[in-house]
């Protein structure tokens, strides 16, 4: 896939990837809508971006392992910075970001509105 000297560039954005639920690819596999990554000139790597609603889902993900229990388990404080963070994130603007969200923290879709409100009140 890759030469020598392209693997601390590989090893650099990985991470990054894994973040996204990006999946790492060959160049030459890339589709039309993959981001292809150059390195001194030469293509290194492809980027296969998640669509939206799994990127939704691998940052819930993502955040039940940083807080190290289910976003459910967690009191409502929590809950509501759980939600401030996933709107700076855009999680709202998915189809059934909301129905996801509240499914997540095991709440009504209400809930989470009210949650949503509270900060444009703030």
């Amino acid at each position: 896939m890759t030469g020598v000297g392209d693997e601390p560039f590989i090893t650099a954005v990985k991470p990054l990837v894994d973040a996204m639920g990006g999946e790492m690819l060959p160049p030459g596999e890339a589709g039309p809508d993959d981001v292809v990554l150059a390195w001194e000139g030469a293509d290194v790597i492809a980027v296969r971006l998640p669509q939206l609603a799994d990127s939704l889902d691998h940052i819930l993900a993502a955040m039940e392992r940083k807080k190290g229990k289910p976003l459910a388990d967690l009191d409502r404080k929590a809950k509501q910075e759980v939600v401030r963070i996933l709107e700076a994130r855009g999680a709202f603007s998915v189809r059934h970001g909301v129905e996801t969200v509240a499914s997540a923290l095991g709440v009504s879709r209400f809930t989470v509105y009210n949650y949503l409100n509270r900060e444009k009140d703030a």
